[in-house]
């Protein structure tokens, strides 16, 4: 006979459904119980465990290496990824329903899949805040609350995506891990780390030298976008995009110059996307960064090339082991029967590559951090002198006056009357080999009285206006073009042959038609020194 003490406790109390004669409602089977759970809490939620997060990516990152290789394409990589993680999480299931652990319901399976799936081929945590497209900036300052920039300036603060400081160096050193071809490495010996990010975006970080990690991600809103794009939103006037465009396609060398986050990139990439389709274009970079070879029906025939920082290790000749500079892809583009040869960012040595490349074609595109148009003289000057003693400033005036011929100069201002923050090309110069050496400089465009951007004065290159092309409307005749105009339309010039370069084989100097441009060569006149 059963205790009456023991049988009076609440375990043994039947059922609430059971009492009433049976008139409450029927038992939910499991499956309806299942279907009745609320949704999972989204990704993001702190409520999700990140270390079973950090537990499966670990496994699933050991799996995948046994699985892939180098020759492996990224989208086959992420749908082994995808296997994988299902496997793991079946593995999971049935060992927690084994050990009598917590049901792990479908929907938080689903998003345990995406977390797990974002850690292993995105940014962890960091990826929603990626994938949303109103936010341009995100900065990590260790464990502290993310910092959120969007594209028109606002600032804002998102929930911490690491528990600790050590978690981020984690994550870091997993992302410089896993770039196949272009592994970079992130350590004590090298606490900088710069990487394109999958969608191309970029990433920097910076460790054990700062007081905490840090990591700033710059995502590129603005990708397949060209001149009149850039017009319609009032970064430049259409008559500077006529004028601009008509650079690109006389193949003149241009430098974008500007602030940190000012659209240097964004405008470059407007720049190279008036090239012709059919033209074929070698881009460098120190991380891609332009993607135009993502682009690519706007440059079919396209090689993008990016340079390799290394290993730690020095080899006999002093360089880092596996290391691929600009100056070696350079030498290598020289080969590839390129038309144009764009380098990208200059921040320091890459200066040199970028003249070299000047030198052996016309029609370059490079950006450089810079306060103003005429600053960025000084700056590329200074950058070339980094590069060893053997450069002299008289070497670097000279190569700037010889092969680059405009500088456009964008920034970011701060509308008063709402606060947003608006991208605006502010200068336009020209530059021509003047006394010394040094180069001259002519103002094209500037800001006026009112604020607008307004034509200034005439390139001596420019030789007059198209007569196809109407929509430009009056200008100077072809023997007056190098004074200031009374005023420009808004359809691009003729610009000259490139000033001062011998012209292309088949082509004449008088009024004939001219004949398909040539292929890069290295320059026949004019080195101006070591190269």
């Amino acid at each position: 006979m059963s205790d009456p003490q023991i049988t009076a406790l609440p375990i043994f109390a039947p059922p609430p459904d059971a009492t009433a004669a049976g008139t409450g409602p029927p038992r939910r089977g499991v499956r309806a119980a299942l279907a009745a759970l609320p949704l999972a809490t989204p990704r993001g939620e702190p409520d999700l465990d990140w270390a079973l997060v950090r537990a499966f990516r670990q496994q699933a990152a050991a799996r995948l290496s046994d699985q892939v290789d180098e020759t492996t394409t990224e989208a086959g990589r992420r749908a082994t990824g995808r296997e994988i993680i299902a496997q793991l999480l079946d593995e999971h299931v049935r060992q927690t329903v084994t050990t009598g652990g917590a049901t792990v319901g479908v929907d938080h399976q689903t998003v345990l899949a995406q977390a797990i799936f974002d850690a292993l081929f995105g940014l962890g945590r960091l990826q929603p805040l990626v994938d949303d497209p109103a936010v341009e900036n995100i900065e990590v300052y260790g464990a502290e609350p993310v910092v959120v920039i969007d594209g028109d300036g606002r600032i804002s603060r998102r929930p911490p995506v690491v528990e600790s400081e050590d978690e981020l160096i984690d994550l870091l050193t997993f992302l410089a891990s896993r770039g196949g071809s272009s592994e970079r490495t992130f350590s004590t010996a090298s606490p900088s780390l710069h990487l394109h990010l999958h969608g191309g975006h970029r990433l920097a970080a910076s460790g054990w030298t700062t007081h905490q990690p840090v990591v700033v991600i710059r995502r590129h809103r603005l990708v397949d976008i060209d001149l009149d794009d850039l017009a319609q939103r009032g970064t430049l006037t259409a008559q500077a995009a006529a004028f601009l465009r008509a650079a690109v396609r006389s193949r003149r060398s241009i430098v974008v110059s500007g602030s940190m986050g000012a659209g240097k990139t964004t405008l470059t990439r407007a720049l190279a996307n008036e090239i012709d389709p059919e033209e074929k274009l070698g881009t460098i970079e120190t991380e891609y960064e332009l993607g135009l070879h993502h682009l690519r029906e706007r440059h079919r025939r396209i090689i993008a090339w990016e340079a390799r920082p290394g290993s730690g290790e020095r080899g006999p000749d002093g360089r880092a082991v596996g290391e691929i500079t600009l100056d070696d892809l350079v030498y290598d583009a020289l080969r590839m029967n390129l038309d144009r040869l764009i380098v990208g960012e200059v921040r320091g040595r890459e200066v040199l590559p970028m003249f070299k490349a000047m030198q052996a074609g016309a029609g370059s595109l490079s950006t450089i951090h810079a306060h103003s148009a005429r600053a960025s003289i000084e700056r590329l000057v200074t950058c070339a002198m980094e590069a060893g003693h053997r450069v002299s400033a008289e070497f670097a005036y000279r190569q700037i006056a010889q092969h680059v011929d405009l500088v456009v100069h964008v920034e970011t201002r701060t509308s008063p009357a709402d606060g947003r923050r608006r991208r605006l090309v502010t200068e336009i110069i020209a530059l021509e080999p003047g006394e010394h050496g040094l180069p001259a400089i002519t103002d094209v465009f500037r800001i006026g009285p009112g604020g607008g951007l307004r034509p200034d004065s005439t390139p001596s290159w420019l030789t007059g206006l198209p007569p196809a092309e109407s929509e430009w409307g009056a200008g100077p005749p072809a023997e007056t073009a190098a004074r200031p105009p009374a005023g420009m339309g808004t359809s691009p010039p003729t610009a000259a042959a490139p000033r001062d370069r011998p012209p292309p084989d088949g082509e004449s100097r008088g009024g004939e038609a001219p004949r398909p441009q040539p292929r890069m060569a290295l320059p026949t006149r004019r080195t101006g020194g070591r190269s």
